[in-house]
């Protein structure tokens, strides 16, 4: 309805130009009969004319500019003569009542037949106007051909400038520029219909029997007139079909067939619109493009109604309806209420079944229809774009097919593989890019005890829960055999092993097939990009690492580290002897001492954990660390290093030596919700105060971008426990961010401390943590003291407590109670103050 209202309005302007065009007519006209002897007159002779005039006035010629028509007719033949014998004012008004009677013929619309009546009036009486003030036409020489020749020009003038203002008006310049380019061809056939109405002129002055002559004459003249139009025509089709079937061949998938095909087919077929609906078949969705005359692009709307795609579809056969091509009852009603005037729909075909429709609606111009001519033509255009169709959707199955498992219909892994080397083309700031690998189970036992069928069905289970699990902008695909892939963008890799967690709990839910009900667990690998890799064969090859580290303990989640490739057989086996040595107490807790800078006094202890394995010796903390985090041992690490800690604060306190220890903590025991009420209980149990242990965690963890960490923060505060960020500095937060945190100190990493005598950066950047920390009411540790020099800087910016090499070494038990007696002044330890450091070497 908006669009309607819109072209009316359109419309309605035209008569900015007609009103003028009737001024123009009657102010010439006025003019004329005031300078005229005889203005008109010689009604007998002006009868026949005008007969002749309206009776050639249909176009034998028509160019189409957009949604107007330009005709070319024989007019100026007669109005030549009626020029010469005629009365200026008799000649408008033949003239002008040819052009009511055509318009009136053609059906047309009020502002366009008052435009052409206008038009008409003012053209010949501008012409007539202009003949008064040339010299009279007393007799058929060069003179006079010379003013008869700007007489019939100067309406053709008229009537180019006109509708050019019409076009501008009504559509644009670009419309305008359009009908500027027939001007040439107007102007030549206005010439030479002058020329042969001249030569008219001059055998009606030799003899009135020469009319007999002419008119046989004008009979062939228009015959070769409409036998050149009808070539003109055909050249123009044929050229067309060639030009569209080439661009068909050569076009790809639908939307670039349809961006080929609809803008040519209505150019073709010299139509308003030309629509493409292809009903939606299999996992292609339904098309609907439309192009139009007036709108760049492709529109997803069609001016026709529904009714008539499915009434085709269903008939399996062209549907024609207009002026010329018939009507079909009540459907004529739905298009008449859309103001569509005529249409064509064409059945697109694949063997027997219709896989669409080709429809094109409203010949361009008010005069113009489409002619049962017309759907021969279209219906072959239909049948190349059907067969196009086909090859791009068998084109698209091939490549579907090879980019796709034929079980499960998910990505296979040359299309992850793609996937993923364009995802870490793009580096996002604060994302990284997930590749999780979940390999099922005991599918094997499955196929060899209830066969493959079975081991199927489970595998397609697992895809379908896999695909409803994942996040939408998660890529989920079948690496092959028992493993899946899925891969996404996310904001760090604790959130990757959160997402692998919840994935591998909903495989873990029971399946049922039948009377069969199973148990289906995964282990899981993650790796992420730019940590673990750089390119996609890098990730693919380290989460099949950590996958198949994951495997060694059935159902577990596995980050790759660093030490998966050199060390993956070595990780393989820690993680079965990590678990004895816990069971066994193998483990050994160390002791490293916190000293006051100041007045070095012994203010706590941090535990640290050691492991010397039977076989391979020390073994780093970082590697059974992360083995016990992936294979669900953490939680019973971080119990022993409690225990033996808070075992040795009791200790110390029953002997009169208050000295509070540290404990580390990984990020993720901080997603464990029963970890507070652990620590109450162990607290409990050791009848240690709440205050004199703490929790130390990384930067990372406590500081990663989300509020996960902060609910089991506050509440491990609110036991009494004291919380420590540890290694600050090598992450990307800032002091600022601590202050929402519930924390009481901050350890500023060592690689700064270290760095301070030699680099100003480090220095200055102790120096600010130190000063920030202390206005926020923060302790401050600094760690890696080696040195005096470093000592003697940190007391001169005001650190108070330091821990490294200079004061001691992690030590276990027995040497730090021989440290004590070697270093603490006996005479300082009392339950009253904290132990004093006698020397520090």
């Amino acid at each position: 309805m908006a669009g309607r209202d819109q072209r009316r309005k359109s419309t309605d302007h035209a008569w900015l130009i007609t009103g003028p065009l009737a001024l123009l007519a009657i102010l010439c006209c006025t003019a004329i009969s005031v300078i005229s002897d005889r203005p008109y007159g010689d009604w007998g002779l002006a009868f026949l004319i005008f007969l002749a005039m309206a009776g050639i006035s249909i176009p034998v010629l028509n160019f189409v500019v957009r949604r107007q028509s330009v005709g070319v007719t024989l007019t100026e033949i007669p109005l030549v003569v009626a020029l010469f014998f005629l009365p200026p004012l008799t000649v408008v008004l033949i003239y002008t009542l040819a052009s009511l009677i055509w318009s009136a013929s053609q059906r047309f619309r009020p502002a366009k037949f008052w435009f052409n009546v206008a038009r008409a009036a003012a053209a010949t009486s501008l012409a007539s106007l202009l003949l008064l003030r040339l010299p009279p036409l007393h007799d058929v020489g060069p003179g006079t051909w010379v003013s008869l020749f700007l007489a019939v020009n100067t309406i053709t003038l008229v009537s180019l400038v006109s509708v050019v203002g019409v076009h501008v008006l009504l559509q644009g310049w670009q419309a305008g520029r359009e009908a500027l380019r027939t001007t040439p061809s107007v102007f030549l056939t206005t010439s030479i219909n002058a020329a042969v109405g001249l030569l008219v002129l001059i055998a009606l002055r030799q003899t009135w029997w020469s009319a007999l002559l002419l008119a046989a004459l004008f009979a062939a003249l228009a015959l070769v007139y409409r036998s050149y139009a009808q070539f003109f025509r055909q050249h123009r089709t044929l050229t067309g079909m060639y030009d569209l079937a080439r661009l068909i061949t050569t076009s790809g998938a639908d939307a670039a067939l349809a961006d080929v095909l609809l803008d040519r087919v209505r150019a073709l077929m010299q139509a308003e619109s030309a629509t493409l609906w292809l009903p939606a078949q299999g996992r292609h969705p339904e098309v609907l493009l439309t192009a139009r005359v007036d709108t760049p692009g492709l529109l997803d709307v069609a001016p026709t109604p529904p009714v008539l795609r499915e009434r085709t579809r269903e008939l399996a056969k062209t549907l024609s309806m207009g002026r010329l091509l018939g009507d079909e009852g009540a459907l004529r009603r739905e298009i008449s209420a859309r103001e569509i005037k005529d249409v064509i729909v064409v059945p697109l075909r694949s063997g027997q079944a219709v896989i669409g429709t080709l429809e094109v609606a409203n010949r361009l111009s008010d005069i113009g229809h489409f002619a049962p001519g017309d759907i021969p033509i279209f219906e072959t255009v239909a049948a190349h774009a059907a067969v196009a169709l086909e090859n791009s959707r068998l084109v698209d199955r091939l490549r579907h097919d090879a980019y796709h498992d034929t079980l499960t219909r998910l990505p296979n892994r040359r299309r992850i593989t793609g996937a993923l080397e364009e995802s870490v083309k793009i580096r996002a700031p604060g994302e990284v890019v997930a590749l999780l690998l979940f390999d099922v189970d005991g599918l094997r036992q499955v196929n060899e005890s209830l066969g493959h069928a079975a081991g199927d069905k489970v595998l397609a289970e697992v895809a379908a829960r896999l695909r409803a699990s994942a996040p939408s902008s998660a890529l989920v695909g079948r690496a092959g055999g028992d493993e899946f892939l899925v891969t996404l963008r996310l904001e760090s890799a604790d959130e990757a092993l959160e997402l692998a967690g919840q994935l591998r709990d909903q495989i873990r839910d029971e399946m049922v097939f039948d009377a069969l009900t199973l148990d289906v667990n995964t282990a899981v690998g993650v790796a992420v990009h730019p940590d673990h890799g750089s390119d996609a064969a890098t990730l693919l090859l380290r989460v099949d690492l950590a996958a198949t580290a994951a495997k060694s303990v059935p159902g577990s989640v596995q980050l790759f580290n660093p030490g998966l490739e050199s060390r993956s057989l070595h990780r393989l086996g820690l993680a079965g002897d990590l678990r004895r040595a816990l069971d066994q107490g193998e483990l050994e807790v160390y002791f490293q001492p916190k000293v006051t800078l100041r007045d070095r006094r012994l203010v706590g202890v941090e535990c640290l954990a050691r492991w010397e394995h039977p076989t391979h010796g020390t073994v780093a903390p970082e590697d059974f660390v992360a083995v016990a985090e992936h294979t669900g041992q953490l939680s019973r690490l971080t119990e022993v290093v409690l225990r033996e800690g808070l075992r040795r604060s009791r200790e110390w306190a029953q002997a009169d030596q208050l000295l509070p220890v540290a404990v580390n903590l990984a990020a993720r025991t901080l997603t464990d919700q029963h970890f507070p009420d652990r620590v109450q209980e162990l607290l409990t149990e050791y009848g240690v105060p709440a205050q004199s242990l703490t929790l130390e965690i990384t930067e990372a963890g406590v500081l990663d971008g989300t509020d996960r960490p902060i609910p089991t923060l506050h509440r491990l505060r609110d036991l009494g426990v004291r919380l420590s960020v540890d290694d600050f500095g090598t992450g990307d937060s800032s002091l600022a961010h601590l202050r929402r945190l519930p924390v009481h100190e901050v350890k500023v990493d060592r690689s700064f401390v270290q760095g301070m005598a030699t680099d100003p950066g480090d220095l200055a950047i102790v120096n600010a943590v130190v000063t920030l920390s202390q206005q926020f009411g923060l302790a401050v540790v600094a760690e890696g003291v080696e040195s005096e020099l470093t000592l003697e800087l940190l007391q001169d910016i005001g650190c108070e407590i330091g821990q490294g090499f200079l004061f001691s070494r992690p030590l276990p038990y027995e040497r730090l109670a021989a440290w004590f007696g070697a270093q603490v002044d006996p005479e300082t330890i009392s339950g009253a103050e904290l132990p004093r450091l006698r020397v520090v070497p």
